[in-house]
């Protein structure tokens, strides 16, 4: 993943900033504890994650099942998902894993939101033969696509299938420099039960408001391939102790890098802290080249 990177990450402040006001007011209505914990990477693909698979692996998707619990499935926005890939997906996986599937490039890049009905349909359709499989589906609106057009976002909020949970990726500058457009927007979000995705990323420190829309945490993280990388996710684990005591439900928690291969040391190095801090048992990936050892 390379959004976001910059040539010299030591000249970034990485520090997370304060919580939006209203994230605490949000997590205080969850009544219902900490329900759920995903954490993965962003694809399964063999050439990606080099030297995580071990030799002659045949099907890369149920290896990675057996080392994480979920997937930030970015296929699905390359080509529309049909009801019979979904279900091969799904056999191939244990019965505590999810996916989280990025809507098409036809709705949010192609047609930019505009005559969607159609394409919505068939992706909401397709998806939800992931059954209990299915942790939440994502838009990522394209770089260039502004407040200016609002209406049209708004349109898609409200028209959404409310049988799939769906969270949304903001990504120019003007939905977080402009305070109004971005409060307008984060009450539609709450008001149709929206997540608001947080990415963390060196070059854009601007998509990391902390501000969410439901009790869930749905966090991008992308590592810049430094040393940093892995205070960042320490970091993060303080932050996250503090919303699980104000009352998180979900935490959908995904490790990019630019160089996509360290990914799964960044996930084992994450879930062992977390596994130590919040007394869990996620199951930590390992190194195919270490058949006894972990990633970090």
């Amino acid at each position: 993943m390379k959004f976001g990177q910059v040539e010299d990450p030591s000249k970034i402040d990485f520090a997370l900033p304060k919580d939006h006001s209203k994230t605490k007011e949000i997590l205080n209505q969850n009544k219902k504890g900490l329900e759920n914990i995903s954490i993965g990477c962003a694809k399964w693909n063999k050439t990606d994650l080099k030297g995580f698979y071990p030799k002659g692996t045949k099907d890369e998707l149920s290896y990675y099942a057996t080392q994480f619990n979920s997937i930030e499935l970015n296929a699905t926005f390359y080509g529309m998902p049909t009801p019979d890939q979904v279900k091969t997906w799904k056999e191939k996986t244990p019965a505590n894993f999810k996916f989280f599937p990025k809507i098409t490039n036809t709705v949010s890049h192609f047609r930019r939101l505009i005559d969607v009905t159609d394409p919505v349909t068939h992706f909401a359709a397709a998806v939800m033969n992931f059954d209990e499989k299915l942790g939440m589906a994502f838009l990522q609106l394209h770089d260039n696509f502004k407040p200016k057009d609002y209406d049209r976002l708004e349109k898609f909020v409200k028209e959404w299938p409310k049988e799939v949970p769906l969270a949304i990726e903001l990504r120019n500058t003007e939905w977080f420099t402009n305070e109004d457009i971005f409060n307008t927007t984060c009450e539609l979000f709450e008001t149709h039960d929206i997540t608001n995705i947080i990415v963390d990323t060196a070059g854009r420190r601007d998509m990391l408001h902390m501000r969410l829309t439901t009790p869930n945490a749905f966090i991008r993280y992308v590592g810049a391939n430094a040393e940093s990388d892995y205070e960042r996710l320490d970091d993060w684990l303080k932050h996250l102790t503090k919303w699980k005591k104000e009352g998180l439900q979900n935490l959908y928690f995904f490790v990019h890098q630019n160089i996509e291969k360290a990914s799964p040391l960044l996930s084992a190095h994450f879930i062992k802290k977390l596994n130590d801090e919040w007394k869990t048992d996620i199951h930590i990936p390992q190194m195919a080249a270490e058949s006894t050892g972990t990633l970090f």
